[in-house]
């Protein structure tokens, strides 16, 4: 697949994997790195032969957040350069979000700022038992970015949501596990395996019906009853009449493991 600068994208059969690759530099989100993720992204989204996808990082620490020696030389062009990386990242985790492949988060180490906020965008996110989670945003006298203003509250609610941002505590990745931030916290020798296990059972499922998933649950909190039931009804409709939906019911009735395409 294409080489970067900053992140390694590689494909194994199905299966996408990203990394931020500067580990030198706390794999913090610089204009470079940040731009290579959002191309990232899109190549993953468009390409039909793969059918999940992990971001994950290179070294001790999963993401540091945002590279303030990328910003802090220049304060005149601060805002600039600030907004521009935040646009990219956030081109990034929407196409993550929205991709109809799934999407796993496999966080190696300390996840803080966009970092953080990154590492609980996933679909699924496992961590180590080394990591820790912080939002560090307002200890640099900044604000949050990268969809955690969206997501924590959904995840967690308002109350823990203000707490984590304005206090900037910092959990354990068995204390994101019990708050519902994280799926799973695993070894850190088993991180990887344990990630790619999920990713070729979901690689090996009906993708549509994932996709089915992520659109409705993302607009939930949006819709009313009624028209969540009946977005509902006509993606159920869709997917019996898909060639995965109809090898699925056929499947359970013959009593086999199922062959999706």
């Amino acid at each position: 697949m294409k080489n970067f600068e900053t992140i390694l994208l590689t494909k194994t059969d199905n299966i996408a994997t990203v990394t931020l690759n500067r580990p030198n530099a706390a794999n913090g989100i610089n204009p470079v790195l940040a731009g290579e993720l959002a191309e990232a992204a899109l190549i993953c989204d468009q390409d039909k032969t793969i059918r999940c996808v992990i971001l994950t990082a290179n070294g001790k620490l999963f993401c540091a957040g945002g590279d303030l020696k990328a910003v802090g030389g220049e304060p005149e062009n601060a805002a600039i350069k600030i907004k521009g990386m935040a646009d990219n990242l956030h081109k990034a985790t929407s196409t993550f979000a929205r991709m109809e492949k799934p999407f796993i988060v496999a966080v190696n180490g300390m996840a803080a700022g966009a970092g953080f906020s990154m590492a609980i965008t996933g679909d699924f996110v496992i961590a180590a038992e080394s990591a820790k989670f912080t939002m560090a945003y307002t200890a640099a006298g900044l604000s949050p970015d990268g969809s955690s203003s969206y997501f924590l509250p959904r995840l967690i609610g308002i109350r823990r949501t203000i707490d984590l941002m304005m206090t900037n505590k910092r959990l354990t990745a068995q204390e994101a596990e019990e708050w519902g931030l994280i799926n799973q916290v695993v070894p850190d020798e088993d991180l990887q395996t344990t990630t790619m296990a999920l990713a070729q059972k979901l690689a090996n499922g009906p993708t549509d019906a994932f996709a089915a998933v992520k659109k409705l649950l993302l607009c939930s909190f949006d819709n009313s009853l009624e028209t969540q039931m009946e977005l509902e009804g006509r993606m159920i409709s869709e997917r019996a009449g898909s060639v995965n939906g109809q090898e699925g019911v056929l499947s359970f009735l013959e009593k086999r493991k199922p062959k999706f395409v």
